[in-house]
């Protein structure tokens, strides 16, 4: 079996970290026995330079006629005097998302014990456990719903959900859930909102198709609260555009450090994977930039687009095994712990498969 990658590299410490994604991917698929065609394209800052356009229209096909979209990060000052529609992010990322037509953001959030110190909260002791995946819908609620209205006196927006969408998001999260602890959270504001009320009912109808699975409900300031008072009772989180988009990032922070955090972007036809965090021009080009966000994007490439479960599982499980023998790029180093480099982390998964 191969599959065709279409790689973005994008800008800054995209193109470092890329590489040890690519290593790692090429060791498991090696020990699983299929193959990884990669294909290079430019987007972003790079793009524009080379280009004057942030997305050409090469990068845009070859997305769309590949098996999985490994997107680095994108942006950086030097394009900020641009327009915003020219600019990496906005022309590059943001218009990427929306040709593909990616409906999904799948967000997971790890704190590894070795790091419990990073975590912002306080455990009082107790074993930590922070081991949360956020389905996120992406084209629907009230970032997209219609009418929409600004005047000097009054700003107005519109939630919108119709059944399709959410039965759609829904499902990919009772999906993750049955590789995972088999429990889905669906979060919503049904006791005020109409539009919620119709999540809710969905929710409740689908969960009879998968009778393993356990749901529950829970009001999207609760789960806020929940999030912080004890984070490990959750497992998948599924909500809507608005409330993922504060959620996600609210957990994100327990991890510690942007530079562990993986993302996927579901679509209908092709899916894309990339770090949730940014380019990092202050430290790109030194060899230091943490890999492990990128590395693990590339096995939820694995897992989601191509169903190479075994594979994707070892390198979750040599990342784990990294961390626990003490390997530390600065991002994730406590005072005094010797740091290793870009190179050197991506070794010493690669070598852990």
């Amino acid at each position: 079996m191969s599959y065709n990658i279409a790689v973005l590299s994008g800008d800054h410490i995209g193109p470092e970290v890329m590489a040890e994604a690519r290593k790692v991917l090429d060791a498991a698929a090696a020990s699983e026995g299929f193959v990884l065609n990669y294909t290079e394209a430019l987007i972003g800052g790079a793009a524009i330079d080379a280009t004057d356009g942030p997305l050409p229209e090469e990068t845009l096909t070859l997305c769309k006629e590949s098996d999985a979209v490994l997107l680095g990060s994108v942006g950086g000052p030097e394009w900020d005097h641009l327009s915003p529609d020219q600019r990496p992010e906005v022309g590059g990322l943001l218009a990427a998302r929306k040709a593909l037509e990616l409906y999904a953001n799948l967000r997971p959030v790890k704190l590894y014990p070795e790091l419990a110190a990073n975590c912002p909260l306080n455990f009082r002791g107790a074993e930590p456990k922070v081991d949360i995946l956020t389905v996120r819908e992406l084209t629907g609620g009230i970032y997209f719903g219609e009418p929409k209205s600004l005047t000097e006196e009054e700003g107005s927006d519109t939630m919108v959900y119709r059944k399709s969408e959410v039965e759609r998001i829904l499902k990919v999260g009772f999906d993750a859930a049955t590789h995972r602890s088999r429990r889905v959270c669906s979060v919503d504001k049904s006791n005020v909102l109409r539009s919620s009320m119709l999540w809710r009912g969905i929710a409740k109808n689908m969960s009879e198709k998968y009778p393993e699975i356990e749901l529950t409900h829970m009001y999207v300031d609760n789960v806020a609260m929940q999030l912080i008072l004890n984070p490990g009772q959750f497992d998948v989180i599924v909500t809507g555009n608005l409330f993922g988009d504060i959620l996600s990032d609210e957990s994100a922070a327990l991890a510690g450090s942007l530079g562990l955090l993986p993302s996927a972007s579901l679509g209908s036809a092709v899916n894309l994977f990339e770090p949730s965090g940014g380019s990092a021009p202050d430290i790109a080009g030194k060899g230091i930039a943490n890999p492990l966000a990128q590395i693990l994007s590339g096995a939820m490439m694995l897992e989601y687009s191509f169903g190479e479960f075994d594979a994707a599982n070892r390198i979750y499980r040599a990342v784990e095994k990294a961390v626990a023998d003490g390997f530390r790029t600065g991002d994730i180093a406590a005072r005094g712990e010797k740091t290793v480099g870009t190179s050197e982390m991506g070794d010493a998964v690669a070598s852990r498969l």
